[in-house]
């Protein structure tokens, strides 16, 4: 299995950051100007509009011969893909000595389509769902949505062989049997009910395993796998149905990283070696490994508040979870209740002990 010199790229990747797109919460303005100004190297159209009119784009590089899709904010607060996106952009456009190697047999290799923002307009409004509340990750088969039409025609007219389909979790997500946060997970979903391990899932499954290998040495024991339980209305799970292998990445917390500015690093390099994997691999045959990935367990909070005295006058613990919001013109980042019990077997990076704290002194959002 090829992989890449994770270390030197680790230290290179400052050249690569797109520091114009930084925060949660990332708009269509935000990245207009960075598509207008990419280099020849770049292939743009647009595939077509949102209910509110704003534009989709798609964004092409290089001329081999395994083709792959790639989409990020179909849920439009979910914006860490999106940045990696445009940081594997920058990694094209402004080389090291060490990525000229990489780059060139990916684009000698694969051609890769990009569509940066599927969801523009609930990104405007800090949702999952688009403008008519339509949530596109459950829209693959009746297809309500415009912009899950569009998705679903540039599908099948490219034809892809892989697709990377690109989110963000909750915090409350940490890989199991630790107390790590799930920094990265992946998911190769299943094309029916009973999860047949089908040649498509295989392949997957050996992308996920080559990216996982390479994260390990960098983030250990940070990496989950998602249940492979089968949904029939969700994107990934009807176009493994369908033939195009689909892998999903899901970005979740990294200590003190609420803006997702580091966590974008670990996406592009799992990007970066999805793609130079597709690019150089023979088979696909090491794909048992998937099952070694732990899976995602919900056992991390944000915050912790411990021995809590209630308005029943019972001690207990207040487990946190922050929710962002965006109100007034701002994105607010707000503390919600999300446990209330003994919370011994939860994980934090952040406990309080409030023996002498009162639960109404306490300011969360839904107390």
């Amino acid at each position: 299995m090829n992989t890449l010199n994770i270390h030197k790229l680790f230290t290179d990747y400052l050249n690569f950051f797109e520091n114009t797109l930084k925060g949660r919460r990332i708009l269509f303005n935000d990245i207009e100007s960075l598509i207008k100004n990419l280099s020849a190297k770049f292939k743009k159209e647009i595939l077509g509009f949102s209910e509110n009119k704003i534009p989709i784009y798609k964004i092409t590089i290089g001329n081999g011969k395994t083709k792959i899709l790639v989409w990020s904010q179909m849920h439009g607060n979910e914006s860490t893909g999106t940045k990696a996106v445009f940081d594997f952009f920058n990694f094209i456009e402004y080389p090291t000595k060490e990525a000229s190697v990489y780059i060139k047999t990916i684009l000698e290799n694969c051609t890769i389509e990009f569509i940066p923002m599927l969801n523009p307009d609930g990104a405007i409004l800090f949702t999952r769902e688009n403008a008519s509340k339509i949530d596109l990750n459950r829209d693959a088969v009746n297809q309500k949505a415009i912009e899950s039409r569009i998705l679903r025609k540039e599908l099948e007219s490219f034809n892809p062989s892989f697709c990377f389909n690109l989110h963000d979790q909750r915090s409350i997500f940490n890989v199991e049997g630790t107390s790590n946060p799930a920094t990265i997970s992946f998911l190769a979903p299943s094309e029916d009910k009973e999860r047949t391990l089908t040649k498509g899932r295989k392949e997957t499954m050996s992308v996920i395993v080559a990216m996982n290998s390479v994260l390990q040495k960098i983030i250990p024991n940070q990496i989950g796998r998602y249940t492979d339980e089968f949904y029939p209305t969700a994107t990934g799970d009807n176009f493994q149905k369908l033939g195009y292998n689909t892998i999903l990445i899901e970005c979740g917390h990294f200590k003190d990283d609420y803006d997702r500015d580091i966590t974008r690093k670990f996406n592009f390099i799992a990007l970066l070696q999805g793609f130079y994997f597709l690019a150089t691999a023979n088979n696909f045959n090491n794909y048992q490994a998937y099952f070694d990935i732990p899976n995602n367990n919900s056992l991390f909070l944000d915050k912790i508040y411990k021995n809590v005295k209630m308005p029943n006058n019972m001690v207990q613990d207040i487990g946190i979870q922050y929710v962002f919001k965006y109100n007034h013109h701002k994105l607010e980042r707000i503390e919600h209740i999300e446990k209330i019990g003994d919370l011994t077997n939860y994980h934090t990076y952040t406990t309080i002990k409030s023996q002498n704290l009162d639960f109404n002194q306490l300011k969360l959002s839904n107390s």
